[in-house]
């Protein structure tokens, strides 16, 4: 199998992304798929992620995006557990690097240079399971990206995100901790005023017509190499909601 050719929509790409946040992930695109390069902690806690999606609905046959989908860390591995992946971005270096990626692997994964909101208005109600991580807190409008997201679902579709809680214990570990001390990040990959607390999160996606069916922490575990799901949401989490 090869890479499906990329076809966007015919319109102006509707903003909600942040130049200054799409040249920062897009100077880390031609590290993206080393494990130990700046996106290591993206390849560290991706099982973590994928197995909190696969234990709550099958892959097989569903027809699934990635918001977000920055080199296609995730994608490739929804991709090869079945499911028919479109990863999108608004950076056009990432997904050029994801393309690329996917052709080495074999993996037929559409990707586009795209925000949520303009798929949206192109494929309302089309996709079964729609996955966003890491990208709440990057965006200048998180009602914005989260209606779109609701859009994008069938009828009796799945969400999932992750993001970070804005709480000092988040503050410590992945600005002061991962970007200053340890150093698994670039400086300046968050801004803890864009955190958002789980409970914010599940009052905007209830707001949107969602049912919030589960929130769980995800512990990163760097000195293990891997992440793993915990009770407390207190800087990681993972959210699960369903259009019923």
């Amino acid at each position: 199998m090869t890479a499906t050719p990329p076809h966007a929509p015919s319109t102006v790409m509707q903003q909600n992304s942040d130049a200054r946040e799409i040249g920062k992930f897009g100077a880390m695109a031609g590290t993206w798929w080393d494990p130990q390069g700046p996106s290591r902690p993206l390849h560290e806690i991706n099982d973590c992620r994928l197995d909190f999606i696969r234990q709550r609905m099958s892959l097989q046959g569903a027809r699934v995006v990635d918001v977000g989908c920055g080199g296609g860390i995730l994608s490739e591995a929804l991709a090869r557990h079945g499911g028919t992946v479109t990863g999108v971005d608004a950076s056009g270096d990432v997904i050029a690097v994801a393309r690329e990626h996917a052709v080495e692997s074999a993996l037929s994964i559409r990707y586009e240079v795209l925000t949520a909101e303009t798929l949206a208005a192109h494929e309302p109600a089309t996709y079964d399971c729609v996955v966003c991580m890491e990208l709440l807190e990057h965006v200048p409008d998180v009602t914005s990206l989260l209606r779109a997201l609701r859009e994008l679902l069938k009828p009796g579709g799945d969400l999932f995100l992750s993001t970070l809680n804005r709480s000092p214990r988040a503050w410590l570990e992945t600005v002061v901790a991962a970007e200053y001390l340890l150093k698994l990040l670039p400086k300046g990959t968050h801004d803890y005023r864009q955190f958002v607390r789980p409970h914010e999160l599940a009052t905007m996606l209830r707001a949107t017509g969602l049912t919030v069916r589960e929130i769980r922490g995800m512990r990163y575990q760097p000195w293990r190499g891997r992440a793993v799901l915990v009770p407390d949401p207190s800087v990681n989490y993972l959210v699960h909601a369903r259009l019923d």
